[in-house]
């Protein structure tokens, strides 16, 4: 097995299992459910099998693309439309990304799926085939079909399997998606056009050597045209209306996997496509994006806290979560670059984990609104054991997967030569609202007295349900403690991408925040222990039965011993950060400076 074909390898598998399942009738006289979920679970886990092989042989040290392999597909008036695949240590993550969230997506539909099985699972593995396809498509022509394909399946999804107003979330769903893709398209032909190809490393090739000159105006006007589709993807505010529908509607499955995989499809392209492409229209448009992203934050987690209905509120905020990645991407420099890439796998993690949670509440009671549980601890105690752990690892508590990624954004949106600090004092605002709407919800639904009679004798997680939530909770401690495996494989990659836009190629945004942002540093972590504190009183008032809202006293006792606490891997780690400036290239003055 060569490394050229590793990739495609990861790419086929779900396809071949596609084309199994509709042609399985052709073989069995009668339709046997069981087997077919067994058959797409096994396809699932093969190709995350695959993925990690292919994570194995990535080299960190390479910037570029890796396991490419190409093959002409189209060839038409002097044009080549080519399946042209590869990895980087962006798209790897992705990929691993998908291959991960998959199999416990499937897992999660053994029990409540029942009706039209088998097309329910081939629709799953033509998901999974359409976005592997996304993440490691190196010709523009061959993502667009990709980015089309997967508006299918999950149109069927929520259309099919969904709620009672399936089919308006459904359409509202596919209309927002297509308007973006329409624009995408566009940009997508002129470029093939101006390029002469539509192979992505030739046409940054060409840009990057100034063969292929966009003009000002014309790059902005492409920039916007691939933004406008992969903010509506995100969702960005205000084009996230189409979001909260779709999640509620959804499945169990769909919603993991539109929060877990499908989203990160818009921040991929902004990093993909927008920066690299457009250079100086992503330096205009940096602020303004910025600001979007942390309109979004704030809203989000705003809006979450008005729920009545959990799965709303977990909807809602993937919208806070998600602007905290847009704005690590548009702090346009390496350490937001990779913060925003880290905390994009860390939402679908830990948001899918939440969906997986909601859901197994909701095959219970049938129900999503959080007054009619309460005390749920008491009748579940292993599943409100891991959902806290999710729940947590939402929020972004130290320790655990979330808190990486926000503090790593955090620093490089301080350390941005484009952003103000402004931009970070605010997004630090969402850390704390997340707090709140987080534990509001856990309390609301698993603390307090077991006073209804329908909650009583839920039975707790069965074997499938624990087995589709523990490898979260193994990653949400992988992570929170283990970051450097994933900035390890991105470093080169995000240093290749931020390079156009950082003054001195060599000095890291964490040099600026060592040199003139370290009070703002030590603000960060301070807002870091004022949510511990935030945790720790509700708990620890509700399991005794207090009032949780009533220990202000308390909460800011914890949280300023918690500032403590985390002021002192700051000073350990700050000698770190410093840099003999001697050592760094010096940069000419022009003449009569």
């Amino acid at each position: 097995m060569g490394d050229i074909s590793l990739v495609s390898l990861v790419f086929i598998l779900p396809l071949l299992g596609v084309l199994a399942l509709i042609f399985e009738p052709l073989f069995e006289r009668q339709t046997n459910e069981q087997a077919i979920r067994w058959l797409t679970l096994g396809v699932s886990l093969g190709t995350f099998g695959l993925s990690l092989l292919m994570l194995n042989n990535f080299d960190t040290g390479v910037a570029g693309l890796q396991m490419e392999h190409k093959i002409d597909w189209i060839e038409a008036d002097g044009f080549t439309i080519r399946y042209y695949v590869g990895v980087d240590g962006i798209s790897v993550w992705m990929v691993m990304l998908t291959t991960f969230i998959m199999p416990l997506a499937i897992l999660a539909s053994f029990g409540p799926i029942q009706e039209r099985v088998r097309l329910y699972y081939i629709f799953l593995l033509l998901m999974e085939w359409a976005m592997i396809g996304v993440f490691i498509a190196q010709d523009l022509f061959l993502f667009y079909v990709f980015w089309e394909v997967t508006l299918v399946p999950m149109y069927f999804l929520i259309g099919i399997w969904g709620a009672e107003e399936r089919i308006y979330a459904a359409i509202k769903f596919f209309l927002y998606t297509m308007a973006g893709s329409l624009l995408m398209l566009l940009a997508v032909l002129w470029l093939g056009n101006e390029a002469g190809t539509f192979t992505l490393p030739e046409i940054i090739e060409q840009i990057q050597t100034g063969e292929l000159s966009l003009g000002t105006t014309t790059e902005r006007w492409l920039f916007l045209a691939f933004a406008i589709a992969f903010a509506i993807k995100v969702p960005m505010w205000p084009l996230h209306s189409w979001l909260p529908d779709a999640h509620v509607q959804a499945p169990t499955a769909g919603s993991v996997i539109l929060a877990g995989i499908l989203l990160k499809m818009g921040t991929y392209g902004f990093v993909r496509f927008n920066l690299p492409l457009f250079p100086e229209a992503s330096k205009t448009f940096a602020p303004y994006i910025a600001g979007l992203a942390v309109i979004g934050i704030i809203y989000g987690a705003w809006v979450s806290y008005g729920q009545k209905d959990v799965k709303k509120l977990v909807a809602y905020s993937s919208i806070s979560h998600l602007g905290f990645v847009m704005l690590g991407i548009f702090a346009l420099n390496s350490t937001g670059i990779q913060g925003g890439i880290l905390q994009g796998v860390n939402h679908g993690i830990s948001t899918g984990g939440l969906f997986l949670m909601v859901g197994m509440l909701y095959d219970r009671r049938h129900t999503k609104l959080m007054a009619a549980f309460g005390g749920i601890w008491k009748a579940m105690p292993l599943f409100s054991g891991i959902s806290l752990v999710i729940v947590l690892s939402s929020m972004g508590l130290p320790g655990l997967n979330g808190f990486v990624g926000e503090f790593t954004i955090l620093l490089g949106s301080a350390g941005s030569e484009i952003l103000s600090w402004w931009f970070t004092a605010f997004a630090a605002l969402g850390i704390i609202m997340a707090a709140i709407y987080m534990l509001y919800m856990f309390n609301t639904v698993f603390m307090g007295e077991l006073d209804k009679e329908e909650n009583r004798n839920l039975p707790d997680l069965n074997w499938q349900e624990l087995w589709s939530l523990i490898p979260i909770v193994v990653m949400v401690f992988v992570i929170g403690l283990q970051a450097s495996i994933f900035f390890d494989l991105m470093d080169e990659s995000a240093e290749a991408l931020a390079a156009p836009y950082v003054a001195n190629p060599n000095a890291e945004a964490l040099v600026e925040l060592n040199t003139g942002d370290v009070e703002l540093a030590v603000a960060l972590w301070a807002i870091s222990g004022a949510v511990i504190g935030v945790v720790v009183t509700p708990i620890i008032y509700s399991g005794r039965g207090r009032n949780p809202w009533s220990g202000g006293l308390v909460g800011a006792a914890a949280g300023a011993a918690g500032n403590l606490l985390l002021l002192v891997p700051l000073w350990v780690y700050t000698p770190a950060l410093e840099v003999d400036e001697h050592a760094l290239p010096a940069t000419s003055e022009a003449p009569g400076d």
